[in-house]
Order: structure tokens, then C-alpha cells, then sequence
């Protein structure tokens, strides 16, 4: 394969991190070329000296000060703000386009980078829960390959090739559990944000290791698979497989199932999609079958764990509700995060947005972006009134 210039959208995170381990160790193969950060100037800036991009854009304004400094000996164009991102993403000099960027941030950078005829790399899934149909319309009208990094969606994405004549009968999509598998919703009452961030297989940002505790993560990754793969609501389920070894299952219209395994590493999601279609050696350690004597499966709790059924749910309902409850939910994560809001709560502002928001049911751009606003005002308003 010819060498890949690579964009990196969250170059801080640990997505990012990951993804430049991927690329440091393929060096004839891939070159990182733009690095992005929202607030962490002080990773972005040894970053960028260590890898040496063309281009590095901090979303917080207010920093661009200091990295341009940092970076003033450095032959690297230092840019801040959203416009930017949107403009870096778009350059003759990027090939393909890693979004890695936490929640509904990703949307506008992820549009651009479509717009620009730009293979997409994508880790961002709230990207395809905001405003799954019009990024797929636009991906099909400028010829882009959406490659999934999740490491779900990069399962059956792995599973379907060869099989593209081939009907999908159903797909399994496989949960952990999080730290709170099969606990009660009087034991989740008293939990706090440490007993939450500790999960049990994967090592991931905060957002998503408390979406992962409380299913909604699950949630999000089956309404960004209906758009993935083009499925219906009824040809996509979850299971809970605690040992995190099965990504996901492929079941085909005969009966057959297709299954990717591994041990649980986010480089492999990422140096595939960033290699793809090739497959790269590499030295990852190896799943043994020894020590994992037996792999078991269980049906996920969602009357306990409620944002899974809300995501179901806001699936069917379709139209903006998709873009609702992942604008609750990014705004309850992060007040339980700040230690306003309790563990259960999270789902109780969920649900209340799904009420009280105004649904649209064919939105364009400007709809989402509005019920993103709207929502998040709402919830916040709402976080107000409990007590914690």
C-alpha cells in the first residue's frame, strides 16, 4: 500500500494516543499530518514535536497563545477554533480522516472532512447517532468509505467482507457489562464516579467508560449500526459477553454465524480502518484459548440499565429522538462526572428530554444542530433541580 497521510481529530484522547502508536510503529505507511486537541494544549504540543504534523488546531481558543509559542520553532501551522478544524480536514495533503473527538462535536469536522471527498476513519459514533442518514446520504454523493474504528462495528465491518451478496439475517452486538453487571438499582443509587470509571476490560476516556456502565455506549453503537450496515431495528441485538474476547457475531440468512475475535486492544479497530483492506502485521499480544477457558453470553438488564431500551427506542421512533438522547446523555455524563448528578439520574434526565424536546421527524442540518442546543439547555435545567 501507498503511504497514507492521517488527520487525527482528538489527537489527545484515547483514540488518539492509540492511533499514533498504530502510525509510529508503521512508519513507511502512515504519516500523521494534522493533530487536533480541544483543551489539552500541553499533550498537543509534545505531540506535535514528537510526530512533527504539517498542521496542529486547538478547539479552545483561548490556548492558541501558548501552543503557537511552544510550537514557534517548529515548521507547524498552529490554527484554533471549529472553523479551522472543519478547513484542516479538507486539505490535498490528507488522505484519510481519524474522528476521535468525544460526542456531537464530531458532526461538523466529520461533514467537512466528507465534502472534501475524504475516506473516513470513524470513532466518533455520535457523529452516525446525531444525523446517521444525512452523513450516509453525503458519504454516498462524494464516493467516501466510512471505516468503523469502534471496535464493535469494526467486527462485523470485518465479518461482512466477502459477503457483500450475502443477506444479513441479524447482528450480535457484544457488551462487557461495565463495572456494574448484574448489580441492582438499590446498589446504583450509592455509586459513585471512581466506582464507575473502573471497567473491567477496556481502558477508554471517561465519557464512554461511564456510557459503557450504564449501557448507553451499547445504545449509541446499535443506532450507529443501523446506518453502518443499513439494517433494520429488528436485525440488530445485543448481548452480554463479560469476557470481551467477541467483538460482535454476523448471522446470515442460512443460519451461519461469522465472529471476530481478539483480545480486548483498540490498535487493531484502528490499524485496520487506517490500513483497510490490507491487514498489517503486527505485535500485539495474541488471544490464547488457554486462558480463556469459557467465553459466556447473558441477556443485558434494561430495566435496570434503562438507556439501552432508550436508545431502542429512540431508534424506532426515528427523526431528531436519536439526536435527543445523545445530547441527555452527554450532558448527564458530565455533571455525574462534576458529582451533580447521581448514577440513576443520568437515565431520569434521558428520559425527560425524550418527552419534553420537540420532535421532528424528517430534520435537516440546521434541525439537529438546533435540537443539540435546545436539548442540552433543557437537561441542564433539569440537572439544576435535583438534589445530589
Amino acid at each position: 500500500m501507498s503511504k497514507r497521510n492521517i488527520a487525527i481529530l482528538g489527537s489527545t484522547g484515547s483514540i488518539g494516543t492509540q492511533a499514533l502508536r498504530v502510525i509510529e510503529e508503521n512508519p513507511t505507511l502512515f504519516k500523521a499530518v494534522v493533530l487536533t486537541a480541544q483543551s489539552n494544549a500541553d499533550l498537543l504540543i509534545s505531540q506535535a514535536i514528537k510526530y512533527q504534523p504539517a498542521y496542529v488546531v486547538i478547539g479552545d481558543t483561548s490556548k492558541y497563545n501558548s501552543v503557537k509559542s511552544a510550537l514557534s520553532l517548529y515548521n507547524i501551522a498552529v490554527l484554533s477554533g471549529l472553523d479551522a478544524l472543519c478547513d484542516v480536514v479538507q486539505l490535498d495533503e490528507v488522505d484519510i480522516v481519524l474522528t476521535a473527538l468525544v460526542g456531537s462535536a464530531g458532526l461538523k469536522p466529520t461533514l467537512a472532512a466528507i465534502t472534501a471527498g475524504k475516506d473516513i476513519a470513524l470513532a466518533n459514533k455520535e457523529t452516525l447517532v446525531v444525523a446517521g442518514e444525512l452523513v450516509n446520504a453525503m458519504a454516498k454523493k462524494h464516493g467516501v468509505k466510512i471505516l468503523p474504528v469502534d471496535s464493535e462495528h469494526s467486527a462485523i465491518f470485518q465479518c461482512l467482507v466477502g459477503e457483500e451478496n450475502n443477506p444479513v439475517e441479524k447482528i450480535y452486538i457484544t457488551a462487557s457489562g461495565g463495572p456494574f453487571r448484574g448489580k441492582t438499582s438499590e446498589y446504583l443509587s450509592t455509586v459513585t464516579k471512581i466506582d464507575a470509571l473502573k471497567h473491567p476490560n477496556w481502558v477508554m476516556g471517561a465519557k464512554i467508560t461511564i456510557d459503557s456502565a450504564t449501557l448507553m455506549n451499547k445504545g449509541l453503537e446499535v443506532i450507529e449500526a443501523k446506518w453502518l450496515f443499513d439494517l433494520d431495528i429488528s436485525q440488530i441485538d445485543v448481548i452480554v459477553h463479560p469476557q470481551s474476547i467477541i467483538h460482535s457475531i454476523v448471522q446470515f440468512e442460512d443460519g451461519s454465524m461469522k465472529a471476530q475475535m481478539g483480545l480486548p486492544d483498540m490498535k487493531l479497530p484502528i490499524q485496520y480502518a487506517l490500513a483497510y483492506p490490507e491487514r498489517l502485521k503486527n505485535d500485539f499480544p495474541r488471544f490464547d484459548f488457554i486462558k480463556y477457558p469459557e467465553l459466556t453470553f447473558e441477556k443485558p438488564d434494561t430495566v435496570t440499565f434503562r438507556n439501552l431500551a432508550f436508545a431502542f427506542e429512540a431508534l424506532k421512533v426515528g427523526g431528531n429522538m436519536p439526536c435527543v438522547i445523545n445530547a441527555a446523555n452527554e450532558v448527564a455524563v458530565a455533571e455525574f462526572l462534576n458529582n451533580r448528578l447521581g448514577f440513576l439520574q443520568m437515565s431520569e434526565v434521558i428520559e425527560n428530554c425524550m418527552t419534553k424536546i420537540s420532535f421532528l421527524n424528517n430534520p435537516n442540518l440546521e434541525d439537529y444542530l438546533e435540537t443539540d442546543k435546545e436539548t442540552r439547555v433543557y437537561a441542564r435545567e433539569l440537572v439544576t433541580n435535583y438534589k445530589y
